[in-house]
């Protein structure tokens, strides 16, 4: 919790600066009542049920399988799209879900006694990470619609570059949504205390600040970037690959042992993500 509340206000005063050095102003300029709404409402999914349920994924199953739970997101964008946007799901789409969903249940689950099929992993996790997916996948339908209210305000005078850093701005009004909302709990948490020592400890503001630049502040504003100026499908596709990409990253810092079973579940899973949008 602590972690968010930091990575986010940080993430805030990181993007204000950019807009300022190339908008002249230092907040989301043009931003009118229905896109603070859907953007806010996106915070509200993605990041302060979706992180929160990713982050504490983390601590029971590990980055590595929490981020093949992400794979879910791509889905759960489509189903979402479906309900909010009337966006009709073919049954090549139901089909790459389900080889989405196989992938997954290859890597976590295993036979016990009598050939009857366990969770290898703790079930609160496992929860958790199915949390994780679904609010990043509606978190991203909704960030969609704010920005088209968004971009609808910006008035026809304004200078070129708004339009370019819209993306950067859109995730500016999530960043403060989502730290008072995280905040918000945190107090409920009796959690301030923790917060003050933690921006106290150079360490921990080293980290948060390294993970505030790589996470919100650049990797979040590209896939919205991403999703605005590539098709949906290769841009979600190309975000599904964190689970491949972490790959390395836990075996040389965690040193993690890959089982040949896991290698299996992520390729059917990420084939499945491919599947999905490219068929």
């Amino acid at each position: 919790m602590v972690t968010n509340v930091l990575r986010l206000v940080l993430a805030t005063l990181f993007l204000g600066v950019l807009l300022w050095f190339t908008i002249g102003r230092p907040y989301p300029l043009h931003a009118d009542g229905n896109a603070w709404l859907w953007l806010g409402l996106s915070a509200l999914v993605g990041y302060v049920f979706g992180d929160w349920c990713l982050f504490n994924c983390y601590v029971f199953i590990g980055p590595r399988f929490g981020q093949l739970f992400m794979t879910l997101a791509p889905p759960m964008a489509a189903i979402s799209g479906w309900i909010m946007l009337g966006e009709i799901l073919s049954w090549k789409s139901m089909l790459a879900m389900a080889v989405t969903l196989c992938g997954i249940a290859i890597s976590i689950l295993s036979r016990g006694g009598g050939n009857h099929l366990k969770l290898d992993l703790p079930l609160k996790g496992v929860l958790l990470g199915i949390g994780a997916g679904i609010g990043q996948g509606v978190g991203l339908v909704l960030s969609k619609i704010g920005m088209e209210h968004y971009s609808a305000a910006i008035p026809a005078g304004a200078p070129a570059a708004m339009e370019t850093m819209l993306p950067f701005a859109s995730t500016m009004i999530r960043a403060i949504i989502g730290g008072l909302g995280f905040l918000i709990l945190l107090s409920l948490q009796n959690g301030l205390g923790r917060l003050k020592d933690a921006v106290k400890d150079p360490v921990t503001m080293k980290y948060a600040s390294i993970i505030t630049l790589f996470g919100p502040a650049i990797g979040v504003s590209l896939s919205l970037m991403a999703v605005r100026y590539a098709p949906a499908g290769i841009a979600s596709t190309l975000m599904a690959l964190t689970p491949v990409l972490i790959v390395v990253p836990e075996v040389l810092i965690n040193k993690k042992k890959i089982r040949p079973k896991e290698i299996v579940g992520l390729a059917v899973s990420i084939t499945g993500v491919a599947m999905f949008f490219l068929l």
